[in-house]
């Protein structure tokens, strides 16, 4: 046997507000119907004025990035050795010093 209380009328009135209420919200945040998400929609076509000015900066972007990756390489491009032609010793210290680059031992 199962002990119900009985029907209030108050009590029932709020809980109908109260789902009133929800169905209210749940409607408000609710996507609309003809709601699409963005990679579905159809692409709105680019003027050709637009196209050639996204063209251009990138055109722009690719040759600086050009520049950049030539004077990198030219940093980095092998010296002539001539110039280290020169003692013994002088081709000892730069070994030392060339090995002492190239290690981790500054780390300790």
């Amino acid at each position: 046997m199962t002990n119900t209380p009985p029907a209030d009328p108050r009590i029932e009135a709020v809980a109908a507000r109260l789902k009133e209420a929800a169905q209210k919200r749940a409607a408000a945040y609710a996507p609309p119907t003809d709601w699409q998400p963005i990679w579905k929609r159809p692409r709105k076509p680019k003027s050709i004025k637009a196209k050639k000015e996204e063209l251009a900066k990138q055109r722009k972007r690719l040759k600086a990035a050009g520049v950049r990756r030539f004077y990198g390489a030219q940093a980095r491009r092998p010296r002539p050795r001539q110039n280290r032609i020169g003692s013994a010793a002088a081709r000892r210290d730069a070994r030392a010093l060339s090995r002492m680059r190239h290690s981790n031992a500054w780390l300790w």
